[in-house]
């Protein structure tokens, strides 16, 4: 006769970055009142850099010389909005550990920087002739731009809502499924 064999308990791995004491710092240092200013400031780049392409696209539709100034506008305003934005972001990323941590972090850090090199260009290529630039490389600048507005967005959408930076309310780390 054979006995089964005892089963030794399993260990559960543990996530070496989630175990670091700075992991859990994550209060906002750029804020006013408790909200955090990048958080504020970011969605006027994000609507400007939208309208950009709307502008372009009532222009290809419409001929109406109207829509490249507006463009133009745009692009310029988004542009300035995303550096100081960008200022604020940086500054967070910077100064708070427990976003400094995190890998989503930089990756929003990095897709940010090289779209206010994309905005920039953007509003760069319009400043001549506005008219003139809208086809094509106004309207595909603007296209790649909203592109990667969203991909930049979809990473900072990850630290708010899966890590809850920027929130006041106090959260742990876990996945949403995994909360108790």
């Amino acid at each position: 006769m054979q006995f089964p064999k005892a089963r030794r308990p399993r260990r559960r791995l543990r996530d070496p970055i989630h175990e670091h004491r700075s992991f859990h710092r994550t209060e906002s240092r750029i804020a006013v009142a408790g909200h955090p200013i990048h958080a504020m400031l970011v969605a006027f780049p994000i609507a400007l850099c939208v309208s950009t392409l709307g502008a372009d696209a009532f222009y290809w539709w419409t001929g109406d010389p109207f829509w490249p100034r507006v463009a133009l506008w745009a692009a310029g305003v988004g542009f300035l909005m995303g550096i100081l934005a960008g200022l604020a972001g940086t500054a967070e990323l910077l100064l708070v550990p427990g976003i400094r941590i995190r890998a989503a972090s930089w990756t929003h850090f990095i897709l940010a920087v090289m779209l206010l090199a994309l905005l920039g260009a953007n509003w760069g290529i319009r400043w001549g002739d506005p008219a003139a630039a809208v086809l094509p490389w106004g309207f595909l600048t603007s296209l790649l731009a909203t592109g990667m507005t969203g991909m930049t967005g979809w990473h900072g959408g990850k630290l708010v809502f899966d890590y809850g930076l920027g929130t006041q309310a106090d959260h742990d780390d876990s996945p949403r499924g995994e909360r108790n």
